[in-house]
């Protein structure tokens, strides 16, 4: 060996030695390491589902144990949480009579949600949300500025029989909790009864003051989730899916459900609700969400089992320098309004949830006849009798029998406006056209002195509206019809097809369907025969307004484009209640002697004239000014 390969060596090992002395690990290094170690032993004293080697074995087969790489990037990523930034997701299941709920350790947050007692369209239970449908968990920033999503952490459940779900016959709580450095956690508590849709959602804290950042006063909540489709009828149902939220001490309010919302409320939040036609998943806050965001987004891919997606980021107060935090309930369960109701019984007004709201029974008028006269009497007849289909029959006899002295007049109004037509043809023959004002002036003296006012056949008619809205309110809103068969109807909540088809054809798939509903189809029938009838009690309706026939003909084939997806208890409710009215009416005419009638009017006639009401005075000058205003326009031309 010559000298220069010598030197060479020599040289090769004094590089070594100095490279290794640069590059030993300082204090600081070693201290930082030994905080590392510190945090995994902590780590796997919390009795998580997996320990660390396990861990990386999941992600990284060939690995027996943490390097210290590894172990600072963790430690740089979560902080003081980093004994709870590893670990391998676990479920467990916890039931009652009416809920099944699925909660993971990874996150400690419910993943799923099954309501034992109802089914899907596809007999499946339903299923208000799976672990890939639904995202929830808190933001916040710890100490070394790091901020952190607890729907990324793992949990260490206490109280909770890991092998075997845990089925409740009693009140029953159990704790998912959050470790971090310094023996800090977070703990979620859940409470669940043995009969109850609701759960409640509390927050506890243990020295978390020493982990998170010195300013914290409040957390982000987000949460994320899909709404399923569980009924049949897709289209229908999806009108009634939507993101609703209520306001502190206020009213509901709700995201349109067509298309693609963002809002955010500027007053605090009670509650926010993702729900389709018969079922929520509802949050709420014990005190209020304030900085609200909302968004909704409706599924366009017929195809996907989804109606729609809903998201909502909110803040809540929070202090970590007290042990008791924010608290929360989670409703998740079915549109009833006797369910939904009990929730503000004995609360004070100002307190009330009002979940009720959550039932789209109409607004002003037509929401209170569903509350205070259709619900009562809908529970009454279900108290005693099992046949949905009986009950709506039961009710359409009680409302037509309530009705009846309203339909009796308008009838009566027809038949005196049908023996007058003789003289209202007179003075038409007797006073030109292009002196329409003259013409009308002489019909409205007419009436005057036999006592006969137009409208006196409408008003009542008016004051059957706000039932038959309320009726078309709460028929698709009444969960109790949701899979209930009557005669061929297989579930008067949806549509009743008696013929399908899939091809699909341009406008009629869009606007009809691919179906046919037999009890659409019926009240389309009976509609037509009462516009035919109605129309042979009006006087000279042809030839006052042209076209008037077509257009009251034309209503009915409407209706039935219109319902065709409509629940099918809803249009056999509008089948009974027409074809009660036609009784109604061939037995009015059976008594009404309309010759006497006539004698009546003409009595009348000797009477003094009794003063005009204000309403009449009104009415008469309205029609004397609209009739002065056609006057013009027909000179002007």
């Amino acid at each position: 060996m010559d000298r220069n390969t010598i030197l060479g060596f020599v040289f090769i090992v004094l590089i070594l030695i100095g490279f290794s002395w640069f590059n030993r690990p300082s204090e600081s290094e070693i201290a930082r390491e030994k905080h590392i170690n510190d945090s995994i032993a902590a780590l796997q004293a919390t009795n998580k589902q997996l320990t660390v080697s396990d861990s990386l074995k999941a992600s990284q087969p060939d690995s027996l144990q943490l390097s210290v790489t590894d172990t600072a990037q963790i430690n740089s990523k979560y902080g003081p949480f980093a004994p709870s930034a590893i670990g391998k997701e676990h479920l467990d299941t916890i039931e009652n009579k009416v809920i099944k709920l699925i909660v993971s350790n990874k996150g400690g947050r419910i993943v799923s949600v099954i309501l034992r007692n109802y089914h899907s369209y596809d007999s499946l239970p339903v299923q208000l949300f799976s672990e890939k449908d639904n995202v929830l968990g808190f933001t916040f920033a710890t100490n070394n500025n790091r901020v952190l999503n607890t729907k990324n952490m793992y949990f260490e459940p206490i109280g909770i029989d890991t092998a075997h779900a845990t089925v409740v016959t009693k009140p029953f709580s159990f704790i998912m909790r959050l470790h971090a450095a310094n023996g800090a956690y977070l703990d979620y508590v859940y409470t669940i009864n043995p009969n109850d849709y609701m759960v409640h959602w509390d927050l506890k804290n243990h020295n978390m003051a020493s982990v998170v950042a010195s300013n914290t006063d409040r957390l982000e909540l987000t949460w994320d989730s899909k709404i399923k489709q569980q009924e049949l009828g897709r289209k229908f149902e999806s009108r009634y899916a939507g993101l609703y939220y209520k306001y502190v001490a206020a009213d509901v309010n709700n995201l349109s459900p067509a298309g693609d919302q963002t809002k955010t409320p500027p007053n605090l939040i009670q509650w926010v609700a993702f729900k389709d036609q018969f079922f929520s998943s509802v949050l709420i806050a014990n005190q209020s969400f304030f900085s609200t965001t909302l968004e909704s987004k409706a599924q366009e891919n017929l195809e996907s089992p989804y109606l729609m997606s809903c998201k909502t980021d909110m803040f809540v107060n929070y202090n970590p320098k007290i042990s008791s935090g924010p608290g929360f309930r989670f409703f998740f369960g079915p549109n009833k309004y006797s369910l939904l109701s009990s929730y503000d019984k004995h609360i004070p007004s100002d307190q009330k949830l009002r979940l009720t709201k959550l039932i789209p029974l109409g607004w002003g008028i037509f929401g209170w006849v569903n509350k205070y006269a259709i619900i009562p009497m809908f529970n009454f007849f279900g108290d005693f009798i099992s046949s949905y289909g009986i009950i709506i029959l039961l009710m359409t006899i009680v409302i037509k029998l309530i009705l009846f002295p309203l339909t009796y007049k308008s009838y009566i109004s027809s038949a005196k406006m049908r023996v007058l037509k003789p003289q209202i043809d007179a003075i038409n023959a007797k006073i030109p056209s292009d002196k329409a004002l003259e013409r009308q002036k002489a019909t409205m003296d007419l009436y005057k002195k036999v006592g006969v006012s137009p409208m006196s056949g409408c008003l009542p008619m008016l004051l059957q509206l706000p039932i038959l809205i309320a009726m078309f309110d709460f028929f698709p809103s009444s969960i109790e019809l949701r899979h209930q068969s009557f005669l061929w109807a297989k579930d008067l909540s949806s549509y009743d097809a008696i013929i399908s088809w899939q091809t699909h054809i341009p406008f009629i798939t869009q606007y009809f369907g691919n179906h046919i509903s037999l009890f659409c189809l019926l009240m389309t029938i009976v509609s037509f025969v009462y516009t035919k009838l109605n129309m042979a009690n009006q006087m000279q309706s042809s030839q006052q307004i042209p076209g008037m026939n077509m257009l009251m003909y034309f209503t009915p084939l409407l209706m039935w484009f219109w319902f065709n997806d409509y629940a099918s208890g809803l249009s056999y409710y509008y089948f009974l209640s027409t074809l009660i009215t036609i009784i109604q009416t061939y037995a009015i005419r059976g008594f009404v002697d309309e010759d006497k009638l006539l004698s009546q009017l003409e009595a009348n006639k000797k009477r003094p004239t009794k003063k005009k009401s204000s309403f009449m005075e009104r009415l008469e000058k309205m029609q004397r000014e609209q009739m002065q205003q056609n006057a013009k326009m027909k000179k002007k031309r």
